[in-house]
């Protein structure tokens, strides 16, 4: 954990990423999982409030503002099956984790089983590999989110793990338009209250990427992100965690995924609370965890959230779903996973982190008087 020295000085002390074992899966689709979903974590604390913003939030009902980002870069950025034109069911979006495309996320496992079952979907590449300000990747989700309604007729579902289960909240919080255009979001271990775990590659020191900056617990844009409310009415959430969980931390009924807050409908379920033995990890949560899987369709398949009581125990026995690939995996030359620090394109690892967090937005508060 960080210790606090002077008004805003951190502390940061690297740790050794633990991966436990999943039933079943063996030790090498492990750790080719795991490049799919790397969350840059950090065990960081500002020291007695002196980053924190009072100032009042904007109400969750004001419009949302034009988009800034050019149109061809949003579009260039959604990758979406022909079925969702025209569809006869919602679509699903699918939103990576730190450090990862779409395609690295879940071109390996969601992709292939969602069409296996007919399910149209589209996969969303935020920018940077989803280390850009996310407050930019809110701007990509509302045009995501707007064009897969237009295009299919039909209320879109979004499936996210790690930061990708809790970066699309951004544009519900503040473009209350989409929330009309939602119907089931579905996180994977998302961290909606960010998270307190060491990042192991040193990533975070005197520079962090934007995105990272705002996942520390306690950020300014956390506080804008889930006040007043986490949820709004509507919508169905259905918030995943496993007690296993290494990298969004704390873990746990008590921890940083689960929503608590608002007029959505919530359900909040642990991998545990469906099969007691299950020891997924942060990684197998949103790439190759049956259970995982399996609450993730039951909300998709019936109105409102998962519920765990409709879950068939015999998920409990399996070791991944139909359609999982671990060879599809993506790796690195070296054989490390995509997302290590060696592996990552030299943009991204030495230009895109800032020294500070991203300033906030205009928007974002009550007493923003708009050009």
């Amino acid at each position: 954990m960080s210790s606090i020295r002077g008004r805003q000085s951190l502390l940061i002390r690297r740790s050794r990423l633990v991966v436990g074992p999943h039933r079943g899966a063996p030790a090498a689709t492990l750790r080719n999982a795991i490049g799919c979903l790397l969350v840059l974590g950090f065990a960081l604390s500002f020291a007695g409030g002196a980053r924190a913003d009072d100032r009042p939030l904007a109400s969750p009902d004001r419009p949302g503002p034009a988009l800034s980002i050019p149109e061809a870069t949003m579009a260039a950025a959604l990758h979406c099956t022909a079925s969702v034109e025209h569809a006869t069911r919602s679509p699903v979006l699918l939103s990576p984790g730190t450090g990862s495309t779409a395609q690295e996320s879940f071109g390996w496992n969601y992709q292939p089983a969602l069409t296996a079952r007919g399910i149209p979907w589209c996969g969303l590449d935020s920018p940077d590999h989803t280390l850009a300000d996310i407050q930019d990747q809110g701007e990509y989700f509302v045009f995501a989110i707007r064009r897969m309604h237009r295009m299919s007729g039909q209320k879109v579902s979004i499936i996210g793990h790690s930061q990708g289960g809790m970066n699309f909240r951004w544009a519900l919080r503040y473009w209350p338009d989409v929330r009309g255009m939602v119907d089931d979001t579905i996180s994977l271990g998302g961290d909606n209250h960010g998270t307190e775990t060491v990042n192991t590659l040193g990533a975070c020191s005197q520079e962090c990427f934007p995105a990272a900056w705002q996942q520390i617990p306690g950020s300014e844009f956390l506080r804008a992100l889930n006040n007043p409310a986490e949820t709004f009415a509507g919508l169905s959430y259905t918030q995943i965690y496993t007690n296993y969980d290494t990298l969004s931390t704390p873990a746990g009924a008590d921890g940083t995924t689960p929503l608590r807050t608002g007029a959505g409908d919530i359900t909040n379920v642990a991998l545990q609370d469906v099969c007691p033995a299950n020891t997924a990890d942060h990684s197998a949560i949103g790439t190759t965890d049956p259970v995982a899987f399996a609450l993730a369709m039951n909300a998709l398949d019936h109105p409102g959230p998962a519920a765990p009581d409709r879950i068939d125990r015999s998920v409990c026995a399996q070791s991944s779903y139909p359609g999982v690939d671990p060879s599809g995996a993506p790796a690195s030359s070296s054989g490390l996973p995509y997302q290590m620090s060696a592996a990552l394109p030299i943009n991204l690892v030495e230009v895109n982190k800032t020294k500070q967090p991203p300033a906030m937005r205009c928007y974002v508060y009550a007493d923003c008087v708009s050009p």
